[in-house]
């Protein structure tokens, strides 16, 4: 198993217990594309929400609702379905660390 898979697969079984992991300096694969749309800095005003700070699992579960059609989008229904759910789950939790 290769490292990034272990980290993934530990902040999987992890996260759900409500343990913080420590922060990771470098994102899992996946997560730098967001910052195309949310925002990195607090001061910015955007009505796409930031993640940095945002428990993980309110993530996870906005993901799942945005791959399942439950969500209105414009393209985080295309995002989310391109996304396997270990994949959600380590960004999630990389940018529930990020503050």
């Amino acid at each position: 198993m290769s490292a990034a898979r272990l980290t993934a697969a530990v902040a999987v079984a992890i996260g759900w217990g409500g343990v913080a992991l420590s922060a990771s300096p470098e994102p899992p694969p996946g997560a730098s594309s967001c910052t195309g749309c949310h925002a990195t800095k607090a001061g910015v005003d955007t009505a796409v929400p930031r993640l940095a700070g945002r428990k993980a699992a309110d993530i996870v579960a906005q993901m799942q609702a945005f791959k399942a059609g439950q969500l209105p989008s414009t393209v985080m229904d295309r995002i989310a379905k391109g996304l396997t759910d270990a994949e959600v789950e380590a960004i999630a939790a990389w940018y529930a660390q990020q503050k």
